[in-house]
């Protein structure tokens, strides 16, 4: 009976620990995506296969992809070039804009 006690305490305190991911504004994210659409699609399904799909994606993954690009410990692809337009971000447009493509359907349907 112990052991349990110290197994939920152990969970409780890792949830705890692991911090909570700010959610983002959608709508403010959308208004921000104009410049995205250019590679990533207007509906984030990209027209050129060598550009990934945004639609539908984690929120803290696409937060934290970007926020690796901004830091630029993102290489490979094109990583020059989303360096360049993460550099501009703000913390809050990095949320906004991860919130917005997490809300729309994957595949943009």
């Amino acid at each position: 009976m112990k052991l349990k006690h110290y197994v939920v305490a152990g969970l409780f305190t890792l949830s705890a620990a692991v911090p909570a991911a700010a959610a983002g504004d959608a709508a403010a994210g959308k208004a921000k995506a104009a410049v995205c659409a250019a590679c990533h699609g207007q509906n984030g399904v990209a027209q050129i296969p060598m550009y990934p799909n945004l639609a539908g994606q984690h929120e803290q993954y696409l937060a934290a992809s970007l926020k690796a690009y901004k830091n630029k410990q993102r290489s490979g692809g094109q990583a020059a070039i989303m360096q360049g337009q993460a550099a501009a971000l703000s913390d809050e447009d990095i949320a906004n804009l991860a919130a917005y493509y997490a809300s729309l359907p994957a595949g943009g349907k």
